[in-house]
């Protein structure tokens, strides 16, 4: 058998004919799309009976506010969710895709989720694209073996902690933590802490803003409680409303009636009798 008939498989390693393209489009002046900043505080903290998660509701586009009320904590399992900052496309995809694998491992086990399986799901996912994947997360749930609380990071390290903030307006977050939490709170206190430490990320942080939101989680109940605080409150709005000064004027006007055309064409082979 001759060398040529044998299939040689591709070489491996990394593929850089993407470099070489964006380099050739570097030199005609076609430069790589600038990165928009983005903005979030999104906090959790363990209390007594559980878990709590916050998170602000302003989505950003660089300097713009694109969304004044948006959700950003995921739901992953009946008893897990998630809370994710970054790119919101990635961090819905990413959460998506994770919550649906844990339904199918529930279907199969006939278990409850456990916070670990979905901890490891999304670390994974997140180190094969090393960072590439904007997502941010804060991961909470009660399980079987009690309550949990990891931060995820794009990369793919992890932290377990008692109290974690991520996003833009996470330093902000911490020192409200590290000045008032202590171990064994009660549900109220948890939230008032967790809705103290979102107002500090909204109030000092231009990426984050508007309301906050609230899911308090244990065992074999979760409470989501949507726009719990509003400290940004309309308040002016304009009684007569909002005019415009000049119209769109009709520069001309063309009716065209549109007619049914029905063509008959004569000839052709006759039919058979």
């Amino acid at each position: 058998m001759s060398k040529s008939a044998i299939d040689v498989p591709s070489q491996g390693g990394f593929s850089f004919d993407l470099c070489r393209r964006n380099d050739m489009l570097a030199k005609k002046g076609v430069g790589l799309p600038s990165f928009l900043k983005t903005g979030t505080t999104i906090v959790g903290l363990i209390f007594q009976d559980g878990v709590i998660l916050g998170a602000d509701t302003r989505a950003t586009e660089g300097p713009i506010v694109a969304d004044k009320n948006c959700e950003k904590i995921h739901y992953m399992a009946p008893n897990i969710y998630c809370c994710g900052a970054g790119t919101a496309a990635d961090t819905e995809a990413v959460t998506d895709m994770v919550s649906s694998q844990l339904q199918l491992h529930r279907y199969h086990t006939g278990r409850e989720s456990r916070v670990v399986t979905a901890l490891t799901l999304l670390k994974k996912h997140l180190f094969s694209y090393q960072g590439h994947v904007s997502a941010a997360l804060v991961l909470g749930g009660v399980d079987i073996t009690g309550p949990h609380l990891h931060t995820i990071y794009p990369h793919g390290s992890t932290d377990t902690l008692p109290f974690a903030t991520m996003g833009s307006g996470s330093l902000a977050a911490m020192a409200m933590f590290e000045s008032n939490y202590k171990e064994g709170l009660t549900r109220d206190e948890g939230i008032k802490l967790v809705v103290d430490a979102i107002c500090s990320g909204i109030f000092n942080d231009l990426g984050s803003g508007s309301n906050v939101d609230v899911c308090v989680i244990t065992k074999g109940h979760k409470e989501y409680l949507r726009n719990h605080l509003l400290p940004n409150p309309r308040t002016f709005v304009n009684s007569k409303g909002y005019t415009f000064t000049k119209k769109t004027e009709v520069l001309s006007t063309k009716i065209i009636p549109l007619k049914e055309r029905v063509e008959v064409t004569e000839g052709g082979d006759a039919m058979e009798e």
